[in-house]
């Protein structure tokens, strides 16, 4: 028969029993082993059959080895408990699991999981996220010093939805919202939590990246997911997303100051292009934070029309004659001060006020070239933005058309990064400005990602050789064969040069000396308003051809 402490530690390790599966099922194995034993004891001591007794020893024998791995069991639960002592969110319960597949339809819903789940993905929605950060923050609460205390919430917005709704109806972008929730859920697994959060939009949280490091690893992985292409009615399509993550505490303990942390990263991402990935700090908020009183102060500008530009001489390197002035916006601000067009010319572009500020500097600028001598062009600067829109070679023919500047002083100068945007587009733009009689120039050459197949395409007049290449004239051999090799090439399509970012006379010599045609830099004249560019122009007039030609030697 049993022994009595065999039943009292069956008893025992039921009474302690918890609620896993594997628990019920190891003791009612022992239970069962036990009783089956007790029944063939009693069986042998009422009919007195003796082979029953050595079954009965079986039985018990198996008992007490499920026991021993019941034990073993125990420890491991017990190590698992620790585990989650030291991190409380490292062992996360059932209801708290990523949901893992998509449902087939609402009816498979109840009425409180409906009001948490997106319809179209079947991913948790925006109510569901911060339900789940609350959840997740108040396993910190009351955490002693020294443990991990740390987890990473985060929010992406895919780039380019726009264009593929516009070409494939809403219909195709759902279908490319759903693709994209897969894969986001299929790279975080059991790793943390995927959100349908609003829109072509995103959320995450993620327990275990208590990191910096961490982070940017995990965001590594969600950035390549969406990089490779997607299907939608049997085309091919590409697209990016902008990321934005915060660190518990760190970018905030509250639902509302996380959410404000995640939003303030993604837009520093957006900020710096398409694709980017930015990790909450003071020093992100403050630099969104000195963006946004530029962005006030830059819509102020353009209303009053305080912008102005600026204008700086190119010269004919092979006889010293003033061809023309390139037009460049300066603004100075009564609180900022001086605002250099680097920062406020890309944030305008970022704002979508770029088209505002270009109308307002192109007519002042044609008005100033229309009293200029009918020899000098005015060259004008064009943004990427500008050549994706359709409609914008026709709004430059009328403002110039209103200044009373002829198209043909007119010269448009666009970059070749800019041109890859919409190659399509910009190409039409560029076509329909130089049937007009607009002269089109390619700004900063060789720096840019255009091939030399795009460049025989285009209608082009002239190219402008970048500074960086011209800075470097007689100090970097490798330099000077690339302006040489740009010269002969641009020679054998019939475009004129010129080099940007002259400032010695050993410079332009060489550059004269290896057939540049044009010059522009401090070596001739810096950037000059109105007034004192009439001024310039008059006094270069008076100069005699020898002392023109002296400053190229």
């Amino acid at each position: 028969m049993p022994s009595k402490s065999v039943i009292s530690e069956i008893f025992s390790s039921f009474s302690n029993l918890k609620q896993d599966r594997s628990r019920y099922v190891s003791l009612i194995t022992v239970l069962i082993l036990a009783l089956a034993g007790l029944v063939i004891l009693l069986g042998e001591n009422l009919v007195g059959i003796p082979f029953l007794k050595p079954m009965m020893g079986v039985l018990v024998f198996g008992a007490a080895i499920s026991l021993v791995l019941l034990g073993n069991k125990k420890d491991e639960w017990n190590s698992t408990s620790t585990q989650a002592e030291n991190n409380p969110v490292a062992a996360v319960s059932n209801d708290e699991r990523p949901i893992a597949h998509a449902v087939d339809g609402p009816e498979q819903l109840n009425n409180g999981t409906l009001s948490y789940t997106d319809k179209s993905t079947g991913l948790g929605n925006k109510q569901r996220f911060q339900e789940k950060f609350k959840t997740i923050a108040a396993k910190y609460h009351g955490v002693p010093e020294g443990f991990e205390t740390g987890f990473a919430v985060g929010i992406v917005n895919l780039d380019g939805m726009k264009p593929i709704n516009d070409l494939f109806g809403f219909s195709g972008g759902d279908h490319l919202i759903k693709q994209c929730s897969m894969r986001l859920r299929a790279a975080i697994e059991d790793a943390g939590f995927v959100f349908r959060h609003d829109g072509d939009e995103f959320s995450f949280i993620l327990p275990n990246a208590s990191t910096p490091e961490k982070v940017i690893k995990a965001g590594k992985l969600l950035q390549d997911v969406l990089l490779a292409p997607f299907d939608i009615d049997g085309s091919s399509v590409r697209l990016s997303g902008s990321f934005g993550f915060a660190i518990y505490p760190d970018g905030g303990e509250t639902i509302d100051k996380i959410t404000a942390s995640i939003e303030t990263a993604l837009y520093h991402s957006k900020q710096k292009g398409r694709g980017r990935f930015t990790i909450y700090s003071s020093e992100v908020e403050k630099t969104v934070r000195e963006n946004a009183i530029l962005e006030q102060a830059l819509r102020r500008a353009i209303a009053d029309n305080v912008i102005a530009p600026h204008y700086q001489p190119i010269i004919s390197l092979q006889d010293g004659s003033l061809l023309g002035f390139e037009a460049l916006a300066r603004w100075i601000d009564p609180e900022l001060g001086f605002v250099s067009p680097a920062k406020f010319i890309p944030l305008a572009e970022e704002r979508g006020i770029i088209a505002p500020l270009t109308e307002v500097l192109l007519m002042q600028a044609a008005r100033t070239a229309a009293d200029w001598p009918d020899d000098l062009f005015l060259s004008f600067n064009l943004s990427s933005t500008q050549l994706v829109d359709p409609t914008t070679a026709e709004a430059i023919l009328e403002t110039i058309r209103r200044a009373g500047l002829p198209a043909n002083r007119l010269e448009i100068e666009v970059t070749e990064t800019a041109m890859m945007s919409d190659p399509e587009t910009a190409a039409q733009i560029i076509e329909e400005l130089h049937d007009a009689g607009v002269r089109i120039s390619m700004d900063d050459f060789g720096t840019g990602q255009s091939s030399l197949g795009r460049l025989r395409e285009l209608k082009l007049d002239k190219v402008k050789i970048d500074r960086a290449f011209i800075m470097a004239i007689g100090e970097d051999k490798p330099a000077e064969h690339i302006v040489r090799a740009i010269l002969e090439m641009c020679a054998g399509l019939n475009l004129t040069v010129v080099a940007e970012g002259i400032e010695e006379v050993f410079q332009a010599e060489s550059l004269k000396h290896f057939g540049c045609h044009a010059g522009q830099g401090y070596l001739f004249g810096k950037p000059q308003n109105a007034t004192k560019t009439m001024g310039y122009i008059q006094e270069f007039r008076r100069m005699s051809k020898s002392d023109r030609e002296l400053k190229i030697a």
